[in-house]
């Protein structure tokens, strides 16, 4: 017999992953480019504000949490990027 004891902060955490992962997927596969990209996930982020104003306050939290996890990892990912950029420009001279 199994043990399903699957709570709502369960729910939440398994749909806040699958969000996360499904962003990454397409923001990795987007055939617009990076200024446009991050131009039109802002432009969404800003119309769900309203919404996201709505939700419950544990809900409210998770996404806060979420948001802030995602522009930390941005800003790694964009250092690490002008770093390898300025690298190859190192290289090419």
């Amino acid at each position: 017999m199994s043990n399903n004891d699957f709570t709502s902060a369960h729910v939440m955490l398994a749909f806040l992953t699958g969000a996360a992962a499904g962003a990454a997927v397409a923001y990795l596969t987007a055939p617009r480019s990076g200024a446009d990209t991050r131009a039109w996930i802002t432009d969404s982020m800003a119309s769900r504000r309203e919404e996201i104003s709505k939700l419950p306050p544990a809900a409210r939290a998770a996404f806060y949490a979420a948001t802030e996890a995602a522009k930390g990892a941005y800003k790694e990912s964009l250092v690490a990027t002008q770093a390898a950029e300025a690298a190859a420009a190192e290289d090419e001279s």
